[in-house]
């Protein structure tokens, strides 16, 4: 297997993941802002009830948020490391080492995008949970 089909690999392996990873978010984030816009908290017995239903798939979003970033930092380190193998072969052309670790920073930039995205989704989800939480008890009183 050539070094270029591995870059290619790695390159294209971890973007499609942390996209895969940034779809998952998003359809999540949807699906909840949905259920939070249909939900009445008087339906529920008690409080616990109301918590799980209400926490329900935060631990997903939560989870792509905080591994998102290793995982485009993973990528990162790979392509350079290919990036070096590369060089020890005696292709040492100095713009291609340069496109090659420009390409290779990517992966963590995208890591970073996804995320933020999924931090601000987990923030605004908890904070929507909280507020039908109260309601639940101002009902309860």
């Amino acid at each position: 297997m050539s070094i270029e089909l591995l870059k290619n690999l790695v390159d294209y392996g971890v973007i499609a993941l942390l996209i895969f990873m940034s779809f998952i978010s998003f359809w999540f984030f949807i699906e909840r802002v949905i259920f939070y816009k249909k939900m009445d908290v008087k339906s529920y017995k008690n409080k616990k009830s109301l918590d799980i239903a209400l926490t329900r798939h935060l631990t997903i979003i939560g989870t792509i948020a905080s591994n998102s970033p290793y995982i485009g930092l993973l990528g990162t380190v790979m392509a350079i490391m290919l990036t070096f193998m590369t060089m020890s072969n005696g292709d040492i052309e100095a713009a291609k080492i340069m496109s090659s670790l420009a390409l290779a920073l990517k992966a963590t930039a995208v890591g970073l995008v996804v995320a933020i995205v999924s931090q601000i989704f987990y923030n605004i989800l908890g904070r929507y949970a909280e507020v039908l939480e109260c309601e639940y008890e101002t009902e309860e009183v």
